[in-house]
């Protein structure tokens, strides 16, 4: 089976290199660049399963890279895990936003970083195994081919994002906390929960018409998120 590919867009040359050992130890070939001009045209030329991307380049940073690739046809479904060395939580939400999957601060552990690779690159793979499709008013999931559909028009969702709605499609009416969504969808059990609020606020604005007034996907506060069709609700704002 061919290993996945990997782009490291990091300027370090030293962590560049720690990261490319690392992963061509895990059975993953790497590409490298060292600038955003170059990480986005090597990311748009090869195409490769995932891109490591430091928000701070040279010539164009992070931010920008990510939000020309997620802007892309050609290059929207590949997954992205940002790396910061800033400590400031708009600085990772605005990555978030821009369509990035994870992110990850320095410094780090190369366990870690692996762990989140490997998460990143299952979510944009794995088939459900559950029923082939299930419909939750105007939402309908094909779990086998992976696509979602709204009052018959198909959703552009990010690997992550799909992922997210699925884990909340396969469970309707049930409030998920964001402690078990981080958990079945990102792969680990500790992290910032702010990365699941990051992607519910993303797919609430390609589910809802109305974001702040929601008929699918819910906040039950304190408590975490659910998926539910308000029926009577939707009823009611026709009248």
């Amino acid at each position: 089976m061919q290993s996945e590919r990997i782009l490291v867009v990091e300027d370090e040359e030293a962590l560049s290199d720690i990261l490319s050992d690392a992963l061509k130890r895990h059975g993953y070939k790497v590409e490298k660049a060292f600038d955003g001009d170059t990480g986005l045209e090597m990311a748009e030329n090869l195409l490769p399963d995932l891109i490591i991307l430091d928000i701070m380049l040279p010539k164009m940073d992070g931010w920008e890279v990510c939000r020309r690739l997620k802007g892309n046809p050609k290059t929207s479904n590949i997954p992205i895990i940002l790396l910061t060395a800033r400590r400031d939580e708009r600085d990772v939400v605005a990555g978030l936003d821009l369509g990035a999957d994870d992110y990850i601060r320095k410094p780090f552990s190369l366990i870690e970083l692996m762990a989140r690779v490997r998460s990143v690159l299952r979510r944009s793979k794995t088939k459900s195994t559950e029923s082939p499709s299930i419909q939750i008013g105007p939402l309908e999931m094909d779990f086998d081919r992976q696509v979602a559909t709204l009052e018959g028009r198909t959703l552009d969702l990010s690997p992550t994002e799909y992922h997210l709605l699925e884990i909340l499609a396969q469970n309707p009416g049930r409030v998920l906390s964001r402690e078990e969504l981080l958990a079945k969808g990102w792969g680990y059990y500790l992290g910032d929960s702010r990365t699941v609020d990051v992607h519910i606020s993303r797919l609430r604005r390609k589910l809802e018409k109305d974001p702040e007034n929601p008929k699918i996907l819910h906040t039950v506060r304190g408590r975490g998120y659910m998926i539910k069709w308000e029926e009577k609700a939707h009823e009611n704002s026709q009248r």
